[in-house]
């Protein structure tokens, strides 16, 4: 991993390993195999246990012993993933100005706070920007994101969701939305994410397949968070300079060569794939 890449968390790791390499080998993994693995990045066996102990707590996870003790994902977790594979795989490209915006309105009581607090959290972290107290808005293909999530974490009956087809205000649309997203902070993680994995991407000849998983899992983690902080606002409404292009392509080129060695690295730790057992 690149000196200069942030370290992330155990449990984002896992959540990386899980939703990259888990799902596809049946969706469940021993806890001695998942120690093994996160060995190679540098990540404790006491760390590991720790970290899966939230994710149980969460839902995240559920334990389940079979030739060993071994941790798959809840079922109701699989949505979130297949969720994030579109995110995070397909990123957005900037939209077209034709399609117009979605706008979420939402009034939460004051006995309801926690939930008003999660509203503009998970708002923002979809790549809705904050037009006004309780006003939201993205890109109309957010759409179907906004519901989905809105509806999983039953923040919907305080939401009001809107299409619009255009802007009919009166300030300039490219200086309010400056003022709606903080897209110099999402240039900076461009920025960073690619500074710090260029180099990788140059020197990708002549790994091995672990080398590949050790660079690809923290390099996916890193990335993960960027397609959703980018709501993939119209090219005539980003600054000059838009760096996503660049980041993307650094992230394609590190993806196409590392995720199927690493994949291979996988299965040489966990063996044959552990289908779900019926119940």
């Amino acid at each position: 991993m690149p000196q200069d890449a942030p370290q992330p968390r155990p449990s984002s790791l896992i959540h990386t390993v899980y939703g990259e390499f888990v799902r596809r080998l049946g969706g469940w993994i021993s806890i001695a195999d998942l120690i093994a693995l996160m060995a190679e990045l540098d990540v404790d066996g006491p760390a590991v246990r720790s970290a899966m102990s939230r994710l149980k707590k969460a839902g995240t996870l559920l334990q389940e012993r079979r030739e060993a003790t071994g941790y798959r994902l809840a079922p109701a977790m699989e949505p979130v993933f297949e969720e994030g594979d579109r995110r995070i795989f397909r990123s957005l490209e900037p939209a077209d100005p034709a399609d117009g915006w979605v706008v979420a309105v939402f009034s939460v009581p004051e006995s309801a706070r926690a939930q008003r607090h999660q509203l503009r959290s998970r708002l923002s972290w979809l790549g809705f920007g904050n037009a006004a107290p309780g006003v939201w808005l993205a890109p109309a293909r957010l759409l179907p994101d906004a519901r989905r999530l809105l509806e999983r974490l039953g923040l919907s009956p305080y939401v009001h969701l809107f299409l619009s087809a255009e802007y009919a205000g009166f300030a300039d649309l490219r200086t309010a939305v400056a003022s709606w997203w903080d897209l110099p902070a999402i240039e900076a993680q461009y920025a960073a994410f690619a500074d710090a994995w260029r180099p990788v991407a140059r020197a990708l000849p002549g790994r091995s397949e672990a080398e590949a998983f050790r660079a690809y899992v923290p390099m996916l983690t890193q990335w993960r968070r960027l397609p959703y902080l980018d709501p993939g606002l119209p090219e005539p409404l980003l600054p000059e300079g838009w760096n996503a292009g660049a980041a993307r392509a650094v992230f394609t080129e590190l993806h196409d060569g590392l995720a199927e060695p690493s994949l291979r690295y996988v299965q040489k730790v966990t063996g044959p794939p552990h289908p779900q057992e019926s119940p």
